[in-house]
Protein backbone atom coordinates (compact mmCIF):
# COMPACT_ATOMS: atom_id res chain seq x y z
CA UNK A 1 0.00 0.00 0.00
CA UNK A 2 2.19 2.91 -1.23
CA UNK A 3 -0.03 5.73 0.79
CA UNK A 4 0.23 4.01 4.29
CA UNK A 5 1.11 5.60 7.44
CA UNK A 6 2.76 2.80 10.19
CA UNK A 7 0.65 3.85 13.71
CA UNK A 8 3.77 4.87 15.07
CA UNK A 9 3.87 7.83 12.65
CA UNK A 10 0.72 9.05 12.58
CA UNK A 11 0.77 12.78 13.88
CA UNK A 12 -2.57 15.02 14.93
CA UNK A 13 -2.98 16.75 11.92
CA UNK A 14 -2.09 14.04 9.26
CA UNK A 15 -5.15 12.45 6.90
CA UNK A 16 -3.34 9.33 6.79
CA UNK A 17 -4.51 5.39 5.76
CA UNK A 18 -3.03 2.95 8.52
CA UNK A 19 -3.34 -0.98 7.51
CA UNK A 20 -2.66 -3.27 10.12
CA UNK A 21 -5.07 -6.12 12.66
CA UNK A 22 -8.43 -5.33 14.74
CA UNK A 23 -6.46 -5.77 17.88
CA UNK A 24 -9.45 -4.94 19.47
CA UNK A 25 -12.97 -3.96 19.49
CA UNK A 26 -14.89 -1.49 22.33
CA UNK A 27 -18.36 -0.64 21.68
CA UNK A 28 -19.53 2.01 24.67
CA UNK A 29 -22.86 2.77 23.47
CA UNK A 30 -23.07 6.21 21.11
CA UNK A 31 -19.10 6.18 20.72
CA UNK A 32 -17.09 2.68 19.89
CA UNK A 33 -13.32 2.35 19.61
CA UNK A 34 -11.32 -0.28 16.81
CA UNK A 35 -7.93 -0.85 18.35
CA UNK A 36 -5.70 -1.16 15.41
CA UNK A 37 -2.08 -2.84 15.56
CA UNK A 38 0.90 -2.90 12.94
CA UNK A 39 3.78 -3.87 13.25
CA UNK A 40 5.15 -0.64 14.75
CA UNK A 41 2.03 -0.51 17.27
CA UNK A 42 -1.45 0.53 18.20
CA UNK A 43 -3.37 3.56 17.08
CA UNK A 44 -7.50 4.13 18.04
CA UNK A 45 -9.75 4.58 15.64
CA UNK A 46 -13.28 6.18 16.72
CA UNK A 47 -16.59 5.72 16.04
CA UNK A 48 -19.37 8.19 16.32
CA UNK A 49 -22.36 6.45 15.89
CA UNK A 50 -25.06 9.16 15.23
CA UNK A 51 -22.93 11.15 13.36
CA UNK A 52 -21.14 9.05 11.03
CA UNK A 53 -22.74 6.81 7.87
CA UNK A 54 -24.33 4.13 9.43
CA UNK A 55 -23.02 1.32 6.68
CA UNK A 56 -18.84 2.47 8.17
CA UNK A 57 -19.42 2.26 11.99
CA UNK A 58 -21.43 -1.53 11.00
CA UNK A 59 -18.81 -2.67 9.15
CA UNK A 60 -15.94 -1.51 11.44
CA UNK A 61 -18.01 -2.99 14.69
CA UNK A 62 -18.75 -6.49 13.32
CA UNK A 63 -15.36 -7.49 12.64
CA UNK A 64 -13.98 -9.96 14.12
CA UNK A 65 -10.58 -9.76 15.85
CA UNK A 66 -7.67 -10.32 13.98
CA UNK A 67 -9.48 -9.15 10.26
CA UNK A 68 -6.79 -6.99 8.60
CA UNK A 69 -8.21 -3.48 7.58
CA UNK A 70 -7.12 -0.30 6.32
CA UNK A 71 -8.72 3.06 8.02
CA UNK A 72 -8.32 6.64 5.91
CA UNK A 73 -8.84 9.87 8.06
CA UNK A 74 -8.48 12.21 9.90
CA UNK A 75 -5.35 11.60 12.97
CA UNK A 76 -6.62 14.14 15.75
CA UNK A 77 -5.00 14.45 19.42
CA UNK A 78 -6.44 12.06 22.18
CA UNK A 79 -4.71 12.04 25.48
CA UNK A 80 -6.79 9.16 26.83
CA UNK A 81 -6.22 7.22 23.68
CA UNK A 82 -3.34 4.26 24.02
CA UNK A 83 -0.83 6.13 22.34
CA UNK A 84 -2.20 9.72 22.56
CA UNK A 85 -3.64 10.14 18.78
CA UNK A 86 -6.91 8.80 17.27
CA UNK A 87 -8.40 8.07 13.70
CA UNK A 88 -11.98 9.47 12.75
CA UNK A 89 -12.58 6.83 9.44
CA UNK A 90 -13.83 8.52 6.48
CA UNK A 91 -13.18 4.87 4.73
CA UNK A 92 -12.52 1.29 5.83
CA UNK A 93 -11.75 -1.61 3.80
CA UNK A 94 -11.79 -4.93 4.67
CA UNK A 95 -9.04 -6.56 3.32
CA UNK A 96 -8.89 -10.14 5.06
CA UNK A 97 -12.03 -10.69 7.35
CA UNK A 98 -10.53 -13.35 9.97
CA UNK A 99 -12.82 -16.46 11.36
CA UNK A 100 -14.69 -15.53 14.87
CA UNK A 101 -12.98 -18.59 16.49
CA UNK A 102 -9.28 -18.21 16.41
CA UNK A 103 -6.75 -20.86 18.21
CA UNK A 104 -5.32 -18.87 20.32
CA UNK A 105 -5.77 -15.18 21.85
CA UNK A 106 -2.70 -12.62 19.74
CA UNK A 107 -4.10 -10.29 22.70
CA UNK A 108 -1.64 -11.99 25.45
CA UNK A 109 -5.16 -11.70 27.26
CA UNK A 110 -5.60 -15.61 27.26
CA UNK A 111 -2.62 -17.79 27.59
CA UNK A 112 -1.72 -20.73 25.13
CA UNK A 113 0.41 -23.53 25.30
CA UNK A 114 4.05 -23.88 23.60
CA UNK A 115 2.63 -26.83 21.23
CA UNK A 116 -0.67 -24.78 20.52
CA UNK A 117 1.58 -21.42 20.26
CA UNK A 118 3.90 -23.41 18.08
CA UNK A 119 1.07 -25.22 15.89
CA UNK A 120 -0.19 -21.66 15.38
CA UNK A 121 3.07 -19.23 15.20
CA UNK A 122 1.98 -16.85 12.44
CA UNK A 123 -1.06 -15.57 15.28
CA UNK A 124 1.57 -16.56 17.82
CA UNK A 125 4.06 -13.88 16.66
CA UNK A 126 1.66 -11.19 16.45
CA UNK A 127 1.35 -11.16 19.90
CA UNK A 128 4.18 -8.06 21.62
CA UNK A 129 6.26 -10.17 23.33
CA UNK A 130 6.92 -12.98 21.04
CA UNK A 131 7.27 -10.55 18.37
CA UNK A 132 10.20 -9.01 20.70
CA UNK A 133 11.41 -12.57 21.07
CA UNK A 134 12.30 -12.15 17.40
CA UNK A 135 13.49 -9.09 17.28
CA UNK A 136 15.90 -9.41 19.52
CA UNK A 137 16.97 -12.85 18.20
CA UNK A 138 17.70 -10.41 14.72
CA UNK A 139 19.61 -7.83 16.84
CA UNK A 140 21.99 -10.86 18.46
CA UNK A 141 22.58 -12.36 14.40
CA UNK A 142 23.29 -8.49 13.27
CA UNK A 143 25.71 -7.80 16.50
CA UNK A 144 27.58 -11.70 15.66
CA UNK A 145 27.83 -10.70 12.39
CA UNK A 146 29.88 -7.24 12.80
CA UNK A 147 31.64 -7.98 15.65
CA UNK A 148 33.25 -10.89 12.93
CA UNK A 149 33.80 -8.70 10.80
CA UNK A 150 35.44 -6.08 12.76
CA UNK A 151 38.01 -9.07 13.76
CA UNK A 152 38.63 -9.81 9.27
CA UNK A 153 36.53 -12.60 9.06
CA UNK A 154 34.92 -13.21 5.54
CA UNK A 155 31.20 -14.84 5.72
CA UNK A 156 31.00 -18.32 4.03
CA UNK A 157 28.30 -20.64 3.31
CA UNK A 158 29.29 -24.59 3.19
CA UNK A 159 26.95 -27.35 2.00
CA UNK A 160 24.15 -29.16 4.57
CA UNK A 161 23.94 -32.17 1.98
CA UNK A 162 26.90 -34.29 2.75
CA UNK A 163 28.52 -37.58 1.44
CA UNK A 164 30.14 -38.49 5.38
CA UNK A 165 29.34 -36.80 8.92
CA UNK A 166 31.63 -34.24 10.70
CA UNK A 167 32.09 -37.19 13.17
CA UNK A 168 31.27 -40.47 11.68
CA UNK A 169 28.35 -41.92 10.73
CA UNK A 170 26.33 -41.16 14.26
CA UNK A 171 23.13 -38.55 14.45
CA UNK A 172 22.84 -38.60 10.76
CA UNK A 173 19.80 -37.80 8.94
CA UNK A 174 20.18 -40.31 5.65
CA UNK A 175 18.83 -38.55 2.54
CA UNK A 176 18.72 -39.85 -0.82
CA UNK A 177 20.73 -37.75 -3.46
CA UNK A 178 20.26 -38.99 -6.74
CA UNK A 179 20.72 -42.43 -6.14
CA UNK A 180 23.14 -42.01 -3.62
CA UNK A 181 23.24 -42.04 0.03
CA UNK A 182 23.87 -38.63 1.65
CA UNK A 183 23.19 -37.07 4.96
CA UNK A 184 22.41 -33.75 6.06
CA UNK A 185 25.12 -32.36 7.57
CA UNK A 186 25.97 -31.83 11.30
CA UNK A 187 28.38 -29.02 11.54
CA UNK A 188 30.52 -26.92 9.02
CA UNK A 189 33.50 -28.20 10.75
CA UNK A 190 35.45 -29.69 7.98
CA UNK A 191 34.61 -27.16 5.61
CA UNK A 192 35.10 -23.93 7.52
CA UNK A 193 38.43 -25.61 8.48
CA UNK A 194 39.31 -26.11 4.53
CA UNK A 195 38.71 -22.24 4.45
CA UNK A 196 41.43 -21.01 6.90
CA UNK A 197 43.47 -23.31 4.43
CA UNK A 198 42.84 -20.97 1.22
CA UNK A 199 43.49 -17.74 0.96
CA UNK A 200 40.68 -16.42 3.59
CA UNK A 201 42.21 -17.90 6.23
CA UNK A 202 39.40 -16.57 8.66
CA UNK A 203 35.73 -17.10 8.60
CA UNK A 204 32.18 -17.46 9.80
CA UNK A 205 29.49 -18.53 8.99
CA UNK A 206 25.64 -18.63 10.43
CA UNK A 207 23.83 -21.59 8.76
CA UNK A 208 21.58 -25.12 10.08
CA UNK A 209 22.52 -28.04 11.37
CA UNK A 210 21.04 -30.92 11.53
CA UNK A 211 21.56 -33.86 14.69
CA UNK A 212 19.36 -37.18 15.01
CA UNK A 213 19.41 -36.93 18.44
CA UNK A 214 16.77 -38.83 20.30
CA UNK A 215 17.13 -36.39 22.56
CA UNK A 216 13.24 -34.77 23.73
CA UNK A 217 14.52 -32.20 26.70
CA UNK A 218 13.91 -28.15 26.79
CA UNK A 219 17.10 -27.69 25.85
CA UNK A 220 17.54 -29.63 22.38
CA UNK A 221 16.35 -29.06 18.79
CA UNK A 222 17.16 -31.53 15.96
CA UNK A 223 17.39 -28.39 13.82
CA UNK A 224 19.65 -25.37 15.16
CA UNK A 225 20.88 -22.74 13.79
CA UNK A 226 25.17 -22.35 14.46
CA UNK A 227 27.07 -19.56 14.72
CA UNK A 228 30.65 -20.72 13.55
CA UNK A 229 34.19 -19.15 13.49
CA UNK A 230 37.64 -20.66 12.15
CA UNK A 231 40.60 -18.52 11.83
CA UNK A 232 44.37 -19.19 10.41
CA UNK A 233 47.04 -18.92 12.92
CA UNK A 234 45.88 -18.59 16.23
CA UNK A 235 45.69 -21.12 18.92
CA UNK A 236 43.17 -22.07 21.35
CA UNK A 237 43.42 -18.97 23.80
CA UNK A 238 42.65 -16.77 21.36
CA UNK A 239 39.84 -18.08 19.85
CA UNK A 240 38.87 -18.12 23.13
CA UNK A 241 39.26 -14.51 23.12
CA UNK A 242 37.03 -14.17 19.62
CA UNK A 243 34.37 -16.40 21.45
CA UNK A 244 33.95 -13.97 24.33
CA UNK A 245 34.35 -11.33 22.47
CA UNK A 246 31.53 -11.64 19.80
CA UNK A 247 29.32 -13.20 22.77
CA UNK A 248 29.73 -9.98 24.51
CA UNK A 249 28.74 -8.03 21.14
CA UNK A 250 25.55 -10.18 21.37
CA UNK A 251 24.45 -8.58 24.86
CA UNK A 252 25.52 -5.12 23.96
CA UNK A 253 23.63 -5.07 20.99
CA UNK A 254 20.55 -6.08 22.39
CA UNK A 255 20.93 -3.59 25.46
CA UNK A 256 21.67 -0.32 22.92
CA UNK A 257 19.32 -1.21 20.51
CA UNK A 258 16.33 -3.56 22.14
CA UNK A 259 15.46 -1.42 24.82
CA UNK A 260 11.87 -1.68 23.47
CA UNK A 261 11.75 -5.14 22.91
CA UNK A 262 12.85 -6.00 26.43
CA UNK A 263 10.43 -3.67 28.29
CA UNK A 264 7.80 -5.70 26.31
CA UNK A 265 10.08 -8.57 28.04
CA UNK A 266 9.45 -7.68 31.45
CA UNK A 267 12.99 -6.96 31.62
CA UNK A 268 13.88 -3.87 34.63
CA UNK A 269 17.64 -4.45 33.96
CA UNK A 270 19.29 -6.07 31.13
CA UNK A 271 22.42 -7.46 32.22
CA UNK A 272 25.96 -7.21 30.08
CA UNK A 273 28.19 -10.07 31.49
CA UNK A 274 31.44 -8.88 32.59
CA UNK A 275 34.59 -9.33 30.33
CA UNK A 276 37.30 -11.52 31.21
CA UNK A 277 35.25 -15.00 31.69
CA UNK A 278 36.65 -17.55 33.86
CA UNK A 279 38.64 -20.29 32.20
CA UNK A 280 39.18 -23.35 34.00
CA UNK A 281 41.13 -26.46 33.45
CA UNK A 282 38.67 -29.93 32.90
CA UNK A 283 40.51 -31.28 36.47
CA UNK A 284 39.44 -28.30 37.82
CA UNK A 285 35.56 -27.87 37.06
CA UNK A 286 35.67 -31.57 37.86
CA UNK A 287 37.24 -31.24 41.76
CA UNK A 288 34.26 -27.83 42.04
CA UNK A 289 31.70 -29.60 40.97
CA UNK A 290 32.93 -32.75 43.11
CA UNK A 291 33.38 -30.46 45.79
CA UNK A 292 29.70 -28.95 45.87
CA UNK A 293 27.67 -32.27 46.83
CA UNK A 294 25.33 -32.04 44.05
CA UNK A 295 25.56 -35.41 42.50
CA UNK A 296 25.05 -38.61 43.88
CA UNK A 297 28.62 -40.15 42.31
CA UNK A 298 31.69 -38.03 42.50
CA UNK A 299 33.30 -37.34 38.94
CA UNK A 300 36.22 -38.56 37.57
CA UNK A 301 38.72 -38.52 35.27
CA UNK A 302 37.37 -38.88 31.75
CA UNK A 303 33.61 -38.64 32.31
CA UNK A 304 31.93 -35.38 30.44
CA UNK A 305 30.02 -33.10 32.45
CA UNK A 306 26.72 -34.44 33.46
CA UNK A 307 23.65 -30.98 33.23
CA UNK A 308 23.38 -31.40 36.78
CA UNK A 309 27.08 -31.24 37.55
CA UNK A 310 27.13 -27.91 34.57
CA UNK A 311 24.25 -26.05 36.71
CA UNK A 312 25.94 -27.14 40.21
CA UNK A 313 29.26 -25.55 38.66
CA UNK A 314 26.98 -22.82 37.03
CA UNK A 315 26.14 -21.56 40.43
CA UNK A 316 29.19 -21.68 41.83
CA UNK A 317 31.00 -19.53 39.07
CA UNK A 318 27.93 -17.13 38.95
CA UNK A 319 28.74 -16.20 35.40
CA UNK A 320 29.99 -17.19 32.12
CA UNK A 321 33.38 -19.49 32.04
CA UNK A 322 35.48 -21.33 29.89
CA UNK A 323 36.12 -25.40 30.54
CA UNK A 324 39.54 -26.15 29.05
CA UNK A 325 42.24 -28.82 28.73
CA UNK A 326 39.57 -31.62 28.17
CA UNK A 327 40.96 -35.06 27.67
CA UNK A 328 42.05 -36.18 24.68
CA UNK A 329 39.33 -39.00 24.81
CA UNK A 330 36.37 -37.10 25.00
CA UNK A 331 36.86 -34.91 22.31
CA UNK A 332 36.60 -35.23 18.66
CA UNK A 333 39.30 -36.27 16.18
CA UNK A 334 40.42 -32.82 14.96
CA UNK A 335 40.65 -31.32 18.02
CA UNK A 336 44.95 -31.06 18.45
CA UNK A 337 46.43 -32.56 21.67
CA UNK A 338 49.31 -30.88 23.73
CA UNK A 339 52.45 -32.35 22.54
CA UNK A 340 54.18 -32.92 25.56
CA UNK A 341 50.85 -33.97 27.45
CA UNK A 342 49.02 -36.55 24.69
CA UNK A 343 46.88 -36.68 27.24
CA UNK A 344 44.84 -33.72 27.46
CA UNK A 345 43.20 -31.88 24.27
CA UNK A 346 43.54 -28.00 23.64
CA UNK A 347 39.84 -28.29 22.97
CA UNK A 348 37.74 -26.04 25.69
CA UNK A 349 33.61 -25.15 25.85
CA UNK A 350 31.68 -21.81 26.83
CA UNK A 351 29.37 -22.34 29.65
CA UNK A 352 26.64 -20.41 30.74
CA UNK A 353 25.73 -21.09 34.26
CA UNK A 354 22.80 -23.39 33.24
CA UNK A 355 23.97 -24.93 30.46
CA UNK A 356 27.39 -25.14 27.76
CA UNK A 357 27.13 -22.99 25.28
CA UNK A 358 30.25 -23.23 23.01
CA UNK A 359 32.30 -25.88 21.69
CA UNK A 360 35.56 -25.23 20.05
CA UNK A 361 39.52 -25.64 20.22
CA UNK A 362 42.66 -25.61 18.61
CA UNK A 363 42.64 -27.95 15.12
CA UNK A 364 45.37 -30.57 14.50
CA UNK A 365 46.87 -28.67 10.93
CA UNK A 366 49.62 -31.61 10.58
CA UNK A 367 48.33 -34.38 8.21
CA UNK A 368 50.10 -37.43 10.22
CA UNK A 369 48.53 -36.36 13.23
CA UNK A 370 45.41 -35.85 11.98
CA UNK A 371 45.57 -39.71 10.50
CA UNK A 372 46.31 -40.99 13.38
CA UNK A 373 42.98 -39.13 15.19
CA UNK A 374 40.78 -40.30 12.75
CA UNK A 375 41.96 -44.07 13.53
CA UNK A 376 42.11 -43.93 17.26
CA UNK A 377 38.24 -42.87 17.01
CA UNK A 378 37.42 -45.76 14.86
CA UNK A 379 36.63 -43.45 11.44
CA UNK A 380 38.23 -44.41 8.03
CA UNK A 381 40.22 -41.39 6.86
CA UNK A 382 39.84 -42.38 3.34
CA UNK A 383 36.07 -41.81 3.86
CA UNK A 384 37.56 -38.22 4.21
CA UNK A 385 39.85 -37.64 1.69
CA UNK A 386 38.22 -34.40 0.33
CA UNK A 387 39.22 -32.85 3.75
CA UNK A 388 42.14 -35.23 4.46
CA UNK A 389 44.02 -34.48 1.42
CA UNK A 390 44.35 -30.63 1.70
CA UNK A 391 46.03 -30.99 4.90
CA UNK A 392 49.03 -32.41 2.76
CA UNK A 393 49.10 -29.21 0.82
CA UNK A 394 49.99 -26.57 3.58
CA UNK A 395 47.34 -26.40 6.33
CA UNK A 396 48.92 -23.58 8.79
CA UNK A 397 48.13 -23.74 12.49
CA UNK A 398 44.22 -22.78 13.51
CA UNK A 399 40.92 -23.51 15.85
CA UNK A 400 37.86 -21.87 16.31
CA UNK A 401 34.43 -23.00 17.72
CA UNK A 402 30.79 -22.49 17.32
CA UNK A 403 27.81 -21.62 19.78
CA UNK A 404 24.06 -22.58 18.59
CA UNK A 405 21.72 -19.00 18.38
CA UNK A 406 18.92 -20.45 20.13
CA UNK A 407 20.77 -21.46 23.08
CA UNK A 408 22.18 -18.37 23.48
CA UNK A 409 18.80 -16.38 23.09
CA UNK A 410 17.18 -18.80 25.57
CA UNK A 411 19.71 -18.20 27.95
CA UNK A 412 20.58 -14.08 27.31
CA UNK A 413 16.27 -13.86 27.84
CA UNK A 414 15.60 -17.03 30.66
CA UNK A 415 13.59 -18.67 28.48
CA UNK A 416 11.92 -21.97 29.92
CA UNK A 417 11.95 -23.90 26.23
CA UNK A 418 14.28 -23.49 23.75
CA UNK A 419 11.96 -23.95 20.85
CA UNK A 420 10.43 -20.33 22.33
CA UNK A 421 13.76 -19.14 20.54
CA UNK A 422 13.12 -20.87 17.58
CA UNK A 423 10.20 -19.83 14.79
CA UNK A 424 9.44 -23.38 13.39
CA UNK A 425 11.17 -26.12 15.82
CA UNK A 426 12.28 -29.56 14.54
CA UNK A 427 12.06 -32.18 17.52
CA UNK A 428 11.49 -35.72 17.86
CA UNK A 429 7.51 -34.70 17.45
CA UNK A 430 7.65 -31.96 15.50
CA UNK A 431 7.84 -31.92 11.54
CA UNK A 432 5.20 -29.38 11.20
CA UNK A 433 4.82 -26.52 10.56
Amino acid sequence: MQDRTYTADAEPGDHATVAGWVHEIRDLGGIAFLILRDTSGKIQIKFEKEEMDEDLVETGLDLARESVVSVTGAVEEEPRAPTGVEVTPEELDVIAEAEPELPLDPSGKVDAELSTRLDNRTLDLRKEETKALFEIRAEVLRAVRESFREIGCTEINTPKIVATGTEGGTELFPITYFGQEAFMNQSPQLFKQLMVGSGLERVFEVGPIFRAEEHNTPRHLNEATMIDFESAFIDHEEAMDACERTLLAAYEGVAENCEKQLETLGYEEFEVPEEGFPRLSYEEAIERINATGELDEQLVWGDDLPTEGEKALGQDVGGHYFVTDWPSEIKPFYIQDYDDEPELSKGFDLMHPRMELVSGGQREHRYDHLVEGFEAQGLDPEQFDYYTKMFKYGMPPHAGWAYGVERLVMTMLDLGNIREAVLFPRDRQRLSP
